[in-house]
């Protein structure tokens, strides 16, 4: 499959309140969400960064997606890749999540991984991980949004951690309602 970038028609720049921004935050700080890395290889060296906004997309083809705000550091080199890995944390793993989330240095150190079958980096002791070959990209304001086809997948007993609020929980102690 070759990977193309889709352009949508372009949304009118409008002013926007301050206030009505904060409330968007805090609505979308009232919504918990699992944490992923999302990562690739560049010229032999792993680079990656934490994102919330992973979804399913599709059971037939198999496709996930995964948004990536066009400033981040890691943006070009993710956009250059053919390969994306996609691993949801597990709940022990949160000081990784930390890691990923600052700007710059090698945060792979002291982080136990392995290639997947095409190359791309898997991180260890997640909650599940995921292999994609990028199919598309769209720009979406400040973000790309890459559709991925799953290439592969492996899962585990360990229980994923949540991001709300600002805080991590333990995703195996929610209760049922």
């Amino acid at each position: 499959m070759k990977t193309h970038t889709t352009s949508l028609v372009p949304v009118p720049d409008q002013p926007v309140s301050a206030e009505l921004v904060q409330q968007v935050k805090q609505a979308h700080r009232s919504f918990p969400s699992g944490v992923t890395i999302v990562t690739a290889q560049v010229d032999g060296r792993p680079v990656g960064l934490v994102v919330n906004a992973f979804s399913s997309v599709s059971m037939a083809p198999l496709l996930v997606l995964v948004c990536i705000n066009s400033s981040a550091q890691s943006h070009a080199a993710l956009c250059a890749a053919q390969h994306l890995g996609i691993s949801i944390l597990s709940n022990t793993q949160s000081t990784v999540a930390t890691t990923f989330a600052r700007s710059g240095g090698d945060k792979f150190q002291g982080v136990g991984w392995h290639e997947g079958g095409q190359g791309a980096p898997l991180l260890d002791e997640a909650s599940a991980t995921f292999e994609v070959q990028v199919v598309s990209r769209v720009e979406a304001g400040t973000h790309s949004v890459f559709f991925g086809r799953v290439v592969g997948v492996e899962t585990s007993d360990l229980p994923p951690l949540v991001y709300s609020a600002g805080d991590f929980f333990d995703g195996g102690r929610l209760l049922a309602v």
